[in-house]
């Protein structure tokens, strides 16, 4: 009795956190800030900032076959092999496809980095607010049910998240892209703001503006105190930003929930499920297997977040079982692993553009500009779709590689090297995607994975509504960049499979009606309010902007709810 006692006390913190990544991380920071004894576990290994940056500053020619994944590696891991971040200078951040296998009821690609910081070490860095109009879109036009909350309550979040992480961007006053605590913004270069004259010109209502991403164009004192630089515009950042230029729970996050105190760190702690107390009505902890010794370890604590990113969160949950809940925890509504979405990114267009031969871009921008939303924004328009889609477009002008197929050799080929290319122009589509309760995850009842944990069942797809809206931005894309006077227009469908996006999103949804949701509008489970999910699992909807800086702001404001309940005694 006294070594349980012990074991018990030895293990038992204040607030526990399920992952490292972009939300697992603010999770840390904000209970940490509060005070609070905070455990955050990793199922990867231990990434320091800096130090386990191996590629991050190799030049071209130091980089292992030229920095290519060698053929035989592609052909075992065919799932990564189609992200657009992995290469040989970023590979030891990615899962491997054999090293967690689920299965594919219907083609998904589900892209994972099981390391500390997760995907915050590879994310895309781009991101862009919520407005009032996507919390109530789908509620109004009558494809989702409604959001339990308002871009009011999380206008002040979203400030707190950006002033700390530090988001570049400009205040472009549009109601539907609302304006934020924003650092300098990156530029556009000259092609692209005459496409932005001529396209503004021809089609009123539309706008392009300079896309916002989570990058330090200027250094306040904020960021000094983490310890960041300024961005250099390397574009290398999927490598690891030894500067901590760009945002990620290992630059920032973490190393600042370290000096408070509160902080313990787990690596190679698989999270198998949550306890739950069946007489209290409560969860009392979660049950660990080691990733290496597959010894099992349980941690106790008043609070738990899950942040083990969307479909992880997912598995986590529907394992939690219990006389309580027997189909995993909070799901008394029964729509726990349902609901499950991601963005459309199939779309794409491409254009060349004449003149400007005396005209060059600076530096390799992080980001390039954005049109937010014109269909469906304000109201249900005339089209045959529901929702909204977002394009990102940009311009560039091709350096050397124009020559690679030339038939001249010697000085004419170096002097044609020499001489950039013709610029090119392109458009892509990030569309939204209707809630569906078909579109689900689930847990397997044969197969289970190296640490006796269920593997995932995917199950998630496309529908008419997303064809129809593919087909829109194709035809208005083609339109607007004929009226940028840009030539030799060609349009393509990637039909790529769900996943590749890596927004995946929804299965533990916020929700006002508990008959139809699992948590609340403070991210709790609505039967068991000591459990909060604040990573893409509680998404509601899913809109069409990149979703990090929303989790970050809802993780921010739950963090820091919970905090207030344990001091009030109310959890």
């Amino acid at each position: 009795m006294n070594i349980n006692g012990a074991y018990k006390k030895n293990n038992t913190y204040d607030a526990i956190v399920v992952g490292s990544g972009i939300s697992g991380g603010w999770a840390a920071k904000e209970l940490c800030d509060n005070g609070l004894k905070t455990l955050i576990l990793e199922r990867g290994r231990p990434v320091k900032h800096r130090e386990d940056y191996p590629t991050a500053t190799l030049h071209p020619w130091e980089e292992k076959n030229a920095g290519r994944i060698p053929q035989d590696e592609l052909e075992r891991n065919p799932i990564i092999a189609r992200c657009y971040a992995y290469n040989n200078n970023t590979e030891h951040f990615f899962l491997k496809d054999e090293e967690h296998p689920y299965i594919q009821e219907k083609p998904f690609d589900w892209i994972r980095a099981y390391v500390e910081g997760g995907k915050s070490l590879l994310w895309a860095r781009g991101g862009q607010r919520w407005s009032k109009y996507d919390f109530e879109g789908p509620a109004r036009d009558g494809f989702g049910i409604e959001w339990p909350i308002t871009y009011d309550e999380l206008a002040p979040w979203y400030s707190h998240v950006e002033h700390f992480v530090g988001w570049s961007g400009n205040k472009d006053g549009h109601e539907h892209l609302p304006d934020g605590d924003f650092l300098p913004p990156f530029e556009m270069n000259c092609v692209e703001k005459d496409m932005k004259s001529r396209i503004e010109a021809a089609f009123p209502g539309r706008y392009m503006v300079q896309g916002r991403c989570a990058h330090l164009t200027e250094v306040r004192d904020i960021h000094r105190e983490q310890g960041r630089g300024l961005c250099l515009a390397r574009n290398l950042c999927y490598r690891g930003c030894p500067y901590g230029a760009y945002f990620s729970s290992n630059s920032s996050t973490l190393p600042w929930a370290e000096r408070t105190g509160n902080l313990t760190k787990r690596t190679h702690s698989v999270v198998h499920s949550i306890i739950h107390d069946d007489e209290k009505g409560r969860a009392t902890g979660v049950r660990v297997v080691d990733a290496e010794t597959k010894e099992m370890t349980e941690y106790y604590a008043k609070v738990i977040f899950v942040n083990a990113a969307c479909l992880n969160s997912n598995l986590i949950m529907l394992n939690s079982t219990s006389n309580r809940y027997p189909n995993g925890l909070g799901n008394d509504s029964g729509t726990l692993g349902r609901y499950v979405g991601f963005h459309n990114y199939r779309g794409r267009l491409g254009a060349t553009v004449e003149g400007y031969e005396d005209s060059y871009f600076f530096g390799r921008r992080p980001t390039g500009p954005i049109m937010p939303p014109f269909r469906n924004v304000f109201q249900q328009d005339n089209v045959d779709f529901q929702g909204k889609y977002l394009v990102s477009t940009g311009a560039n002008r091709s350096g050397w590689g124009h020559v690679i197929n030339s038939d001249v050799i010697g000085s004419e080929l170096k002097k044609q090297a020499a001489t950039p290319g013709s610029w090119n122009v392109y458009m892509s589509i990030s569309g939204e995607t209707i809630p569906k309760y078909d579109n689900r995850v689930s847990l397997s009842e044969d197969e289970t994975d190296d640490w006796g944990i269920p593997q995932l069942i995917t199950d998630v797809d496309y529908d008419d509504n997303d064809e129809k809206m593919l087909e829109d931005f194709l035809e208005q894309g083609q339109e607007m960049l004929d009226a940028a006077g840009c030539k030799n227009i060609w349009t393509s469908d990637s039909k790529q499979a769900p996943g590749l996006d890596i927004h995946e999103m929804g299965g533990a949804r916020m929700g006002k009606d508990p008959g139809n949701s699992v948590l609340n509008k403070w991210n709790q489970v609505h039967t068991c309010k000591n459990v909060f999910v604040t990573d893409g699992a509680c998404m509601t909807s899913f809109s069409i902007q990149n979703p990090s800086l929303m989790f970050m702001a809802l993780t921010a404001r739950a963090a820091n709810y919970a905090a207030e309940e344990i001091k009030k005694g109310n959890l």
